[in-house]
């Protein structure tokens, strides 16, 4: 990362044209930055298995004349609002663990904290406050919902450090991040079910999958410096590795869509999927920095069509 792209405001790897470099003042683009607003695919992949579950847990839902649309619809706009919060609050507090290892990493140097434009005590005001902001939303829940929501801060706590200890950090950022998969639902029926533990494993496994194709970005930096990572770990051959990810979390998928008595569009939206799972796996080259950050990226797409295809499957069951 050369100095005039730190001069500039701007981080190695958010587009350009984003709306925060447009819209904020120059002095708050630190902070959006802290809380990954310019790259947005952060909070919609931490907020998909949200509301695949609340989807999911409708569906189950509507055969016993318990689904409510208004209710539904809440917890879509409660879920999407509450990952843009505490994703940027869990990044925020990422890099305040990882300053030091990230001021080593050439994507990352040009990061609010190790490029010097925030000091750590402003970077932890900030992550209090979206903190704050996520705790008012969980508040808007259910109590068992609000319990997973606040034990789910234990895995946020311990993802930053995995990295030193583990070849395995990926499993842990699944665990904090699927943890919607199990949210969801105990929102639409305060309690949990197997349907919903296999979404949560299905998440997991898709989580490990996109982001060891992410940590390829930083596979020689991570080497040099002691950072473990599943990219580390899987070497120059990933692609047997990602195929057992995907193919778990599709398989794993279809057992939480049979639990749940899903519809047909469940499955098909499912289908759609794994063509595009398998799709990345087959064009992938970990020797490409910008296709490996292109992929990760598509997995939004990906995310979208399985909450398409529950919405649908919801849907039919209404008419």
């Amino acid at each position: 990362m050369n100095s005039s792209s730190v001069d500039s405001g701007r981080v190695h790897d958010a587009p350009s044209k984003n709306w925060v470099y447009r819209v904020l003042p120059r002095a708050l683009w630190p902070y959006a930055q802290l809380a990954r607003w310019d790259r947005p695919i952060g909070w919609q992949l931490l907020m998909w298995p949200c509301l695949w579950s609340a989807a999911l847990a409708a569906g189950a839902a509507a055969p016993l004349d318990s689904f409510s649309p208004a209710r539904f619809l809440l917890h879509v706009f409660l879920f999407v609002a509450g990952a843009i919060a505490m994703r940027g609050a869990g990044c925020t507090y990422n890099d305040i663990v990882d300053h030091e290892i990230d001021m080593e990493v050439a994507r990352t140097r040009s990061r609010p904290l190790p490029s010097g434009r925030v000091t750590r005590a402003q970077a932890k005001v900030f992550m209090v406050l979206q903190a704050l902001v996520g705790l008012v939303i969980l508040l808007q829940f259910n109590a068992l919902t609000i319990i997973l929501g606040i034990v789910s801060l234990s895995l946020v706590a311990i993802y930053p450090f995995a990295k030193r200890f583990t070849d395995w950090p990926q499993f842990f950022l699944g665990l904090a991040f699927s943890w919607g998969a199990i949210m969801g639902w105990s929102a639409e029926f305060a309690s949990l079910s197997l349907a919903a533990i296999l979404l949560y494993a299905a998440a997991i496994a898709w989580t490990i999958g996109y982001d060891t194709i992410y940590a390829y970005q930083d596979r020689e930096d991570d080497a040099l410096i002691g950072v473990r990572s599943t990219a580390r770990r899987f070497g120059d051959n990933p692609r047997p590795w990602l195929i057992g990810l995907y193919g778990l979390t599709v398989l794993l998928m279809v057992f939480a869509f049979l639990a749940a008595g899903a519809g047909f569009f469940a499955y098909a939206g499912l289908i759609v999927a794994a063509v595009m799972l398998a799709y990345q796996i087959l064009v992938l080259n970990i020797h490409d920095p910008e296709q490996c950050l292109a992929l990760f990226k598509f997995n939004g797409v990906v995310g979208l069509i399985i909450f398409a295809g529950l919405v649908l499957a919801l849907l039919l069951r209404l008419i």
